[in-house]
């Protein structure tokens, strides 16, 4: 358990609107049980806390270090991030852009390497890198690019359909 404890007092406000979050609405679980939380940990309820911390992470089946992190995301940065919590930071920059997609859709189209029947995923991966069109790029990223053109490397077809004979009646 963390040496800091985070004593919270709610104001009349933010306890009226922590019930209502328990008692009525659709609400994810993670809200409702922080709420519960902060409801159970609050030092200015109407009726005196007889519960300790752990006796509260046990009722409500969580860990204390959970119901730490709730108090202090409460008392440090305020109601509705304790509540809701940080919105992802990590931004993911695209790594095949369209010009790579293209050179990837014509290679996977042409002739396979000798010594292959088709292209694999991996050996595309490799030839790209090879022939510099990046710096490196995984065989899934490869398979996405693919998927997304419905690409498939198992037909020699190159993206026609096959026509089917017909009888003649």
């Amino acid at each position: 358990m963390p040496k800091v404890t985070y004593r919270l007092a709610l104001t009349q406000e933010e306890r009226f609107e922590l019930e209502a979050i328990v008692s009525k609405g659709k609400h994810n679980a993670q809200k409702v049980l922080s709420a519960l939380i902060l409801l159970n940990c609050d030092e200015n309820a109407l009726t005196p806390r007889r519960l300790r911390e752990q006796d509260v992470a046990d009722v409500l089946k969580v860990s204390a270090m959970k119901l730490h992190r709730v108090k202090q995301r409460f008392v440090e940065e305020g109601l509705q991030i304790a509540l809701n919590g940080h919105k992802g930071r990590r931004t993911y920059e695209k790594k095949a852009d369209g010009e790579l997609e293209a050179h990837l859709v014509a290679l996977s189209c042409s002739k396979a390497p000798p010594g292959h029947v088709r292209w694999s995923l991996r050996l595309l991966a490799d030839k790209v890198v090879e022939l510099q069109y990046i710096d490196s790029i995984s065989y899934e990223t490869v398979r996405r690019v693919l998927k997304k053109t419905n690409s498939s490397l198992g037909k020699r077809l190159g993206g026609l359909s096959r026509r089917r004979k017909t009888q003649s009646l």
